[in-house]
């Protein structure tokens, strides 16, 4: 069992449930959920810098460590949100991964730690991002990128007030901001962002691109796989689980 803790309820998960399927029919993925800070109130009345700094708290070990209760244990565990887990820069993801993984005594990842590794798998150093957030955060997700090595060519940020406003986003806008975001430079263009509905766009993201899209929900799940062993390898899913 694949857990995941995740930041918003009712927004991304189907999109998880529908790629955990397609790998596995039997594979199982359970939810837990970090609450936002008792001072947050609506996310998308924030501006910018009051977005910024309630996903830093939301991401605190502490609150993840809190949170962290599976009814049934889990055999791996992912704190499933990309900026919760890239705005404490990598050192601060690899806390994050080391406190869950003393608190549930298993491997521990995070969104953010699966990009880096889905990228060194793919031999990726250059990317596009498609980002979701204001430019700012975007900018903060490109430094933690830097810091394993890997070079943001170019990047697009669409400034959206939610996650429950992404988990609305349809076809036509998620295929618009990856293409606006392509650059010939980019070996990859990353979406980072769960509460999109990306499964279904995979293969057609990456035939029009014609380079590897790797989304947020489809490298964590990679990623929690990987750890426990070797990834499926599945057709309709992206280069990832092609390889």
């Amino acid at each position: 069992m694949i857990g995941l803790l995740y930041p918003t309820r009712d927004c991304g998960e189907d999109d998880f449930l529908a790629c955990a399927r397609k790998l596995d029919p039997d594979l199982t993925v359970d939810f837990v959920y970090v609450p936002w800070g008792e001072n947050i109130g609506r996310v998308e009345d924030l501006d910018p810098a009051g977005k910024h700094e309630a996903v830093r708290e939301l991401g605190s070990p502490e609150r993840l460590s809190a949170a962290a209760r599976f009814d049934t244990a889990p055999d791996v565990v992912s704190w499933a949100c990309s900026s919760c887990s890239f705005t404490r820069g990598l050192a601060g993801a690899r806390e994050q991964a080391s406190v869950l993984g003393e608190r549930l005594g298993v491997p521990a990842r995070s969104t953010s730690l699966a990009y880096l590794t889905a990228l060194a798998h793919l031999r990726i150093e250059r990317v596009a991002l498609a980002s979701v957030y204001h430019r700012d955060t975007t900018a903060t997700f490109a430094d933690f990128l830097a810091e394993a090595g890997i070079n943001t060519v170019h990047s697009v940020s669409a400034d959206a007030p939610s996650d429950r406003a992404l988990a609305t986003w349809d076809r036509r806008r998620i295929t618009e901001l990856a293409a606006a975001s392509d650059h010939e430079d980019a070996e990859a263009v990353l979406i980072p962002e769960t509460a999109l509905h990306t499964t279904p766009l995979l293969e057609d993201l990456e035939t029009s691109l014609g380079k590897p899209v790797l989304t947020a929900t489809a490298v964590t799940l990679w990623d929690a796989l990987r750890t426990l062993g070797t990834p499926p390898v599945r057709q309709g899913l992206g280069s990832l689980f092609r390889r």
